[in-house]
């Protein structure tokens, strides 16, 4: 069994307010605004209007998304959003995100995020300043490569 992740773990952090309508008929938030909320610790991350980190013409498309419920999340309240790079690839992040509602873990997702090109569909490298951007985020046992930059 693995240690619980922590907020401190995860470099960075948003938050989301809670809405009526996110519940279902047992009262609690209901299993797919989890995604929702996970989505909105990426876009932050990727489409930050101070520095977007997709190249001229990309984009970024989530080519996998998985998600473990460990507990519920109860209305009314807030959320805090944690994100952290696990690995870059040559045009792919794979980040980690926890969700919790005071203090406590509620939910673990990973995703494969991947840098198209908006006119062909087809991958391409992430910028430089993009690999820089996000190697601040990465998690502390995220593997390196030999001359210690983030294994690409």
């Amino acid at each position: 069994m693995t240690t619980p992740p922590t907020p401190a773990d995860f470099p960075r952090h948003t938050h989301d307010k809670l809405r009526y309508a996110d519940t279902d008929r047992q009262g609690h938030v209901n299993n797919a605004v989890f995604a929702t909320l996970f989505e909105t610790g990426r876009v932050e991350l990727l489409y930050d209007p101070a520095g977007p980190l997709h190249a001229e013409n990309g984009a970024f498309v989530i080519a996998r998304l998985a998600i473990d419920f460990v507990d519920e999340i109860r209305w009314p309240g807030a959320v805090d959003i944690a994100t952290r790079v696990a690995s870059l690839g040559r045009s792919s992040i794979r980040l980690e995100q926890a969700l919790f509602q005071d203090g406590r873990h509620v939910a673990s997702a990973e995703s494969v995020i991947v840098h198209v090109d908006q006119g062909d569909r087809r991958s391409r490298p992430l910028p430089p300043a993009a690999v820089a951007v996000l190697s601040a985020c990465r998690a502390p046992d995220a593997p390196l490569a030999a001359d210690g930059a983030p294994r690409l």
